[in-house]
């Protein structure tokens, strides 16, 4: 009896209309992943890069916002590139470093008018309804992020789309999450706009980016990958041109697209640049530090499989400068670069290490003997430990061949730390793209 009912159940379970169509559509949902295709490092907008007036209250503008709310009654529109082609996005909000719920009442987003960046007009054919579990207004806690629905919107590789949010009743804080280095323009308005073409003249231009954290593409399974990374203000591009997306990771991604000087492997990776200025590898400062990060910033984003580590300057140059400080700061950050590599082997990826670029010239702050001996000594752990699986020489390609530890004249901003849009394709230039396709099926986690 026992092996007649076993076998009826079986014969029940083949038969099942219900089972074969679960059978069919197994396969179906994993056929595609989700891949980030753009990001940006989320930090605590401190007082100086806030909205401008009437957007947030501050005691010189309370007669322009009596709400004591960031955004209240308020549409804001920003720009930013993806990296590779897809027909379903997904939207990533961040609230990590907001003082209170994020109470969003509408978004959109749409291809940008002419594909260009930093502008208030929107394809108008293309405006999609961002929905977030199904509804279109989200509270998002404060230190969380939110996740929409999948969105149906086909974009090309380096297609520019256009998020907009609008908050009815603003956020109760001057504590929000964004991005000041976007070196991207955004629009403020009064009102819902989010379904406006065009925000037009009476809108409100301002630089950083607020709210948005990541944006996802779904691709075939296995066809695309990512690269994070990790860096301060020389790769989140100061020295860049606003709007024309010219930093160095910008410069490395066309690299990677050129039919020229790619495979099909580093045709199809994402460069996501989660990179602040200011930061540090040991200390907060104008953001978390790297190796608080590092889980936030490359690990939880989709399809990460490659990370590029370019930090260090900022510990150097902000550490004192006699030699017991120095050599002190010099130690940890050797110990920190082992850390980072141990911690991402965990999850399988490749670690790329950047060597440190010049920082000597007049009026520089961080100019300095004793912190030029630590630059060479990190760079040359960098460089011979063997504890990255591939080294990036930023330094080599930059520096001044007659003056090594300065910048050449060419690449200067004028700071002698910051680099010019042609220094940044340079610094793209010195990138090895063999080492993605060494590195495709990643790495030991036991190492």
């Amino acid at each position: 009896m026992l092996f007649s009912l076993k076998t009826a159940l079986a014969a029940l379970l083949i038969a099942s209309p219900l089972i074969e169509a679960a059978r069919s559509r197994s396969p179906t949902r994993d056929e595609k992943e989700w891949v980030t295709v753009w990001g940006t490092m989320p930090q605590l907008v401190e007082p100086a890069n806030l909205p401008p007036a009437p957007f947030s209250p501050s005691p010189s503008d309370t007669l322009q916002n009596e709400t004591g709310r960031v955004f209240n009654d308020a549409t804001l529109r920003q720009t930013v590139k993806l990296s590779l082609p897809s027909s379903t996005l997904r939207l990533q909000i961040s609230n990590v470093f907001g003082g209170s719920d994020l109470p969003l009442t509408a978004v959109t987003i749409a291809r940008t008018a002419n594909n260009t960046a930093g502008t208030s007009a929107i394809d108008a054919a293309s405006l999609q309804i961002v929905t977030f579990s199904g509804s279109d207004a989200f509270a998002v806690p404060n230190g969380a992020v939110v996740f929409s629905d999948p969105i149906g919107l086909t974009v090309d590789a380096n297609a520019i789309v256009s998020v907009t949010i609008y908050l009815a009743d603003g956020q109760s804080t001057n504590s929000i999450t964004g991005h000041p280095g976007s070196r991207t323009t955004s629009f403020l308005a009064a009102g819902n706009r989010v379904a406006d073409q065009d925000l037009g003249g009476n809108a409100t231009a301002t630089d950083p980016w607020y709210l948005i954290s990541a944006i996802e593409a779904q691709v075939p399974k296995g066809s695309s990958a990512a690269v994070a990374i990790v860096g301060d203000s020389i790769s989140d591009g100061r020295g860049s041109t606003t709007n024309a997306n010219n930093r160095w990771p910008d410069r490395l991604l066309a690299r990677l697209q050129s039919s020229n000087s790619s495979s099909p492997t580093t045709r199809n990776i994402a460069v996501v640049n989660q990179a602040a200025g200011g930061n540090r590898v040991l200390a907060d400062g104008l953001g978390p530090n790297a190796l608080g990060r590092l889980d936030r910033d490359v690990v939880a984003h989709t399809g990460v499989r490659y990370a590029v580590i370019f930090e260090g300057v900022n510990d150097i140059g902000v550490a004192a400068n006699d030699t017991a400080s120095q050599t002190a700061i010099g130690e940890r950050l050797l110990l920190a670069f082992d850390q980072i590599a141990t911690r991402l082997h965990r999850f399988g990826i490749p670690v790329f290490g950047a060597t440190i670029t010049p920082f000597t010239g007049a009026d520089q702050p961080y100019s300095d003997p004793e912190r030029e001996k630590t630059r060479q000594r990190v760079n040359e752990w960098i460089r011979s430990s063997g504890r990255y699986d591939a080294v990036i020489d930023f330094d080599a390609a930059v520096r001044d061949p007659a003056a090594p530890e300065k910048l050449r004249a060419e690449y200067d901003t004028g700071d002698h730390l910051h680099l010019n849009p042609a220094g940044y394709e340079a610094m793209a230039a010195a990138v090895d793209l063999s080492i993605f396709e060494k590195f495709k099926d990643g790495v030991s986690r036991l190492t």
